[in-house]
């Protein structure tokens, strides 16, 4: 159980996670230090805040301020979750701090940019950094490692995703909060793959991956937004641009609809429109590209 800072802001240290002090800034807001980093539960417009971060904050928590703090990592419902998270990290940190990766600078050219760094998670496994976008080599004794359903024949597993499932692999080298995002990587993205290798099926909202592509099989044949603005002309309405399934493709027919606004949310894979309710439009358009054209 966590201690909540006290009235006086004086810091207060979690049981069980001694590196974890947390209190109260000048302004206000929660924050917590975890050896040299500071986060702080900085608060949003429309409710709820976001973590920031600060670095080698050394005097007491209560001293310092919102301009201490930079970085956007994450909204944050409520304090329950700002500690959340804080502790997550502090656990990360711990488990990192125990494995044995060597950081060093290496020159040598990748299929990802030329390495600016590498760090060595054990051989045979390389992670690079490059000005643009990283990722991992496995050596062709580990890469045969990998699942067959997720093996890259190149032995390259980009920073975004793909870093998973090394991760995935070679789980002993990794920390219980790398490996948790990695499993929702997996599943986000290789649903097949998960549910093969686990034995389990993945139900609606475990899978991104899935969830569009059981949007896309349900909605194929239904008009699917894919250009949305304001109206000029009919205010309170969204002018919308849509076509069957929600395809972009220069040779498909194109249908334009007004939506009221307040109804009109984009959605996790697309606007869908209900014929019933919202009328085809064929009117002035506010977007530039429909000039001279009509609806069918």
């Amino acid at each position: 159980m966590t201690m909540p800072a006290s009235a006086d802001n004086a810091p207060a240290f979690t049981p069980g996670y001694s590196g974890v002090e947390f209190g109260v800034i000048a302004d206000g807001f929660p924050v917590a230090r975890i050896d040299e980093i500071t986060l702080a539960m900085l608060p949003l417009l429309a409710g709820g805040g976001f973590l920031a971060s600060a670095w080698r904050q050394r005097g007491p928590l209560c001293d310092l301020t919102r301009a201490n703090f930079y970085s956007h990592e994450g909204r944050l419902a409520d304090e329950a979750a700002f500690r959340a998270r804080v502790l997550e990290t502090a656990e990360h940190r711990r488990e990192l701090a125990l494995l044995e990766r060597v950081q060093m600078w290496m020159s040598c050219s990748t299929p990802l940019g030329a390495s600016q760094m590498a760090t060595i998670y054990e051989e045979g496994i390389v992670s690079h950094v490059t000005a643009g976008h990283g990722g991992f080599e496995l050596s062709a004794e580990r890469n045969s490692k990998v699942h067959p359903m997720l093996r890259a024949e190149g032995r390259w597993y980009e920073e975004d995703c793909a870093w998973s499932i090394v991760t995935f692999t070679y789980p002993q080298l990794f920390t219980s909060y790398e490996r948790r995002c990695a499993e929702r990587q997996l599943k986000d993205w290789w649903p097949e793959a998960w549910e093969a290798i686990s034995g389990q099926v993945l139900v609606p909202g475990e899978s991104h991956a899935k969830d569009r592509k059981a949007f896309e099989l349900a909605h194929a044949d239904d008009w699917v937004v894919i250009w949305a603005l304001r109206s000029d002309h009919h205010p309170g309405m969204t002018e919308v641009i849509a076509t069957r399934g929600g395809k972009r493709d220069h040779h498909v027919d194109e249908r334009r609809f007004l939506v009221p606004a307040t109804e009109y949310e984009v959605g996790r894979f697309g606007f869908v429109i209900d014929e019933a309710r919202h009328s085809a439009y064929d009117g002035p358009s506010s977007f530039v590209s429909w000039s001279g054209r009509s609806a069918v």
